[in-house]
């Protein structure tokens, strides 16, 4: 798989963009970055963040209850981490 940087920084920045809107949820978005930026199998993405492919199944399956430390571990190889986010809300 071939991706030019500038690329790659856009399909980076539109998965952030879509985790801070709420319009694309946690397991989606790794597997979204595991297939369209790595191109990884499954087997060989869990070897390079050191985690179980088990582990990696249930979280691209939204299974389970992942830990912070498995969930860094994914998002690490793309510069990202999980945080906290304050809360909009709408005067309405």
């Amino acid at each position: 798989m071939t991706m030019s940087v500038q690329e790659r920084m856009i399909l980076l920045d539109g998965v952030l963009e879509e985790l801070a809107n709420d319009t694309l949820a946690i397991h989606q978005a790794v597997r979204r970055l595991r297939v369209e930026v790595t191109g990884l199998n499954q087997s060989q993405f869990a070897k390079m963040c050191k985690i179980s492919v088990r582990t990696l199944v249930h979280m691209e399956h939204g299974e389970g209850n992942q830990t912070l430390k498995s969930l860094n571990s994914v998002f690490k190889p793309f510069g990202m981490k999980l945080g906290v986010l304050r809360i909009r809300r709408d005067n309405s």
